[in-house]
């Protein structure tokens, strides 16, 4: 057998990006690199005040412009990037652990244990998500963690039912049976016939979840009840510089747009074409 008989098999076995995905993960690595490269490149204090350049255009020294204090926008967006990008990786992977784990384990066994979870879940999903990240956020205003866990505790239902639905349909499927009954272990038949099937489904969870934990850590900010200054994030970019757009439209134009952008981009990557 020669190497050409093994090529097609490899490039079935290599995930594909549709041109949707491609655009939405090119978005998102130039944000990646703007986030990252510019603390690197400009050496700027995001929470330095510099009263005498307040509102200032874009120059050659601060690229684009500073805000209300004279601090450097290049440098608060590139901080509130990493922040919002590292609060939706956070908060993606504890929600779908958990919500991936106790998902198969439900639809796997089936029984009271189904039951007992999926009554769990019910109880989360009864009260509203917005109210269960403020309740938290009030016991700990202004606090990274209280945010961080209840947009957790909000996500991981998706993924719990979900992966329940589809590993119940799995479940029953001639190959797992197979497998079984060769004598293969819940590992092997999880790795084997449960996550290639499930993965498609998680990872575009992940994708929109991502972008549902950047919106909510943004509409907290704006509305005062997130994060507190001098924090640089992107819905309180918003608020704070809200009473200055007729002075500055440019700059209240900046977190709005960088908002929108890392939403599209998680959004896109997440879009599949339709079969």
């Amino acid at each position: 057998m020669n190497g050409s008989t093994l090529t097609p098999s490899r490039r079935l076995a290599l995930p594909t990006l549709n041109g949707r995905q491609r655009l939405g993960a090119t978005l998102l690595a130039l944000l990646l690199a703007f986030a990252w490269l510019v603390p690197w490149l400009f050496e700027a204090d995001p929470a330095r005040q510099q009263l005498t350049r307040i509102l200032q255009l874009p120059t050659l020294a601060e690229p684009l412009g500073t805000d209300h204090l004279g601090r450097s926008l290049l440098a608060r967006l590139a901080s509130a990037v990493r922040l919002s990008l590292g609060m939706a990786l956070l908060s993606v992977a504890s929600a779908a652990v958990p919500g991936v784990i106790l998902g198969v384990i439900a639809g796997w066994r089936g029984g009271w244990l189904d039951r007992v979870l999926g009554s769990m879940a019910d109880a989360f999903l009864a009260l509203p998500g917005l109210l269960l990240v403020l309740l938290l956020v009030a016991i700990a205003p202004g606090n990274f963690w209280a945010l961080y866990v209840g947009i957790s505790l909000v996500l991981w239902i998706e993924y719990f039912r979900v992966v329940r639905a589809r590993t119940r349909v799995l479940v029953a499927s001639p190959q797992l049976e197979a497998s079984r009954l060769l004598g293969f272990g819940p590992l092997y038949l999880f790795r084997r016939h449960l996550w290639p099937e499930l993965a498609p489904q998680v990872l575009t969870l992940a994708a929109f979840g991502a972008a549902s934990a950047i919106l909510a850590m943004a509409a907290l900010g704006f509305v005062s009840v997130g994060l507190r200054p001098p924090t640089a994030e992107l819905g309180l970019m918003m608020i704070e510089l809200l009473p200055y757009y007729h002075e500055a439209p440019w700059a209240m134009a900046q977190p709005i747009l960088v908002l929108f952008v890392l939403v599209l981009s998680l959004n896109l990557l997440a879009g599949r074409d339709p079969r």
